[in-house]
């Protein structure tokens, strides 16, 4: 059984990816003073003009950026989590201050990019590295499908195990963040929030579903493919309890935001039941083979050793 997890409504509208607003009102530096802030005539300017125009030609697919147009030292960025990872269908948001950039992503507002001069590697190059590098290196090196091997000083044999509980904690934080950009958007992607998860909530939902039942590795859920029924995964008792809160949690604000998922999430369940099923029919026929091999085997035995015995 397979669910359509698309939007009912049809495609969402088309929200630029890169526009110049006015409100900088909720921006993380909007009171830094920014003594390079005067007139267009000055390599400040001009410098973080060429950087506009690069982000307006190139900007993939998932990333989407507002300028400011009376506090050009000020950006704000959305990067969308990609499918494959931990962070998928999440929106994760950072703030930069020019010309000291610093993404607000941990909660002392620091990220480990050497790119960003905050971890050894290719540091940033005043006259060719460009705020686009950054936005690429945040989605393909930090927002990528096993973060926990970029921590330094890893032991190698407890890789798998430890990057596994990392993954979940991601992904419960994640959920959590869901909910809170329902509540408050930032300022200039309410639309984008409000669409993307009325785009994205079925998945989502499925998702969280497919992660507490041990249907899928967390981060590896994808669309209409349905649950995997061959082999469960193990789940910690902590875990399926935290993702039952979010689920409830994610479905009350989803369902705010779009009440046709009243519906789904009935059929979601059922698609449960089924899998549940499934799994135990799966199970049951495993251990009826192998109590009949075993009882072979003990038959043998039992003739062998009765014609020894005999002879």
């Amino acid at each position: 059984m397979e669910l359509c997890l698309q939007n009912p409504s049809g495609i969402s509208k088309k929200f630029p990816q890169f526009e110049t607003v006015t409100d900088a009102s909720d921006h993380t530096y909007v009171n830094s003073n920014n003594t390079l802030l005067t007139t267009t005539n000055t390599p400040f300017h001009k410098t973080i003009m060429k950087e506009w125009k690069i982000l307006k030609k190139n900007l993939p697919p998932s990333i989407y950026v507002r300028t400011y147009e009376n506090r050009i030292d000020l950006l704000r960025a959305v990067i969308v989590g990609a499918s494959g990872t931990p962070y998928h269908d999440g929106l994760f948001f950072f703030d930069f201050f020019f010309p000291l950039m610093n993404p607000n992503l941990y909660s002392n507002g620091r990220i480990c990019l050497s790119i960003l001069n905050t971890w050894v590697g290719p540091s940033w190059q005043p006259n060719e590295s460009t705020i686009l590098q950054v936005l690429v290196s945040l989605q393909g090196l930090v927002l990528n499908e096993k973060p926990y091997y970029n921590e330094p000083m890893l032991i190698p044999p407890i890789f798998d195990r430890l990057s596994r509980k990392y993954n979940e904690d991601v992904f419960v934080l994640s959920c959590k963040t869901m909910v809170h950009l329902l509540r408050r958007p930032p300022k200039n992607f309410e639309e984008f929030v409000v669409e993307h998860f009325r785009d994205r909530a079925r998945s989502i939902l499925a998702a969280c579903k497919a992660y507490m039942n041990g249907f899928v590795i967390v981060g590896e859920y994808r669309d209409c493919g349905g649950f995997l029924f061959d082999e469960k995964v193990k789940v910690s008792r902590n875990f399926s309890s935290l993702m039952r809160d979010q689920y409830c949690r994610l479905f009350n604000s989803f369902v705010k935001n779009d009440s046709s998922l009243r519906e789904f999430c009935t059929e979601l369940d059922q698609l449960v039941q089924i899998s549940e099923m499934r799994t135990l029919e799966k199970a049951m026929s495993k251990e009826k083979k192998f109590m009949s091999t075993l009882s072979g085997i003990v038959s043998g035995l039992f003739w062998c050793v009765k014609g020894i015995a005999d002879s």
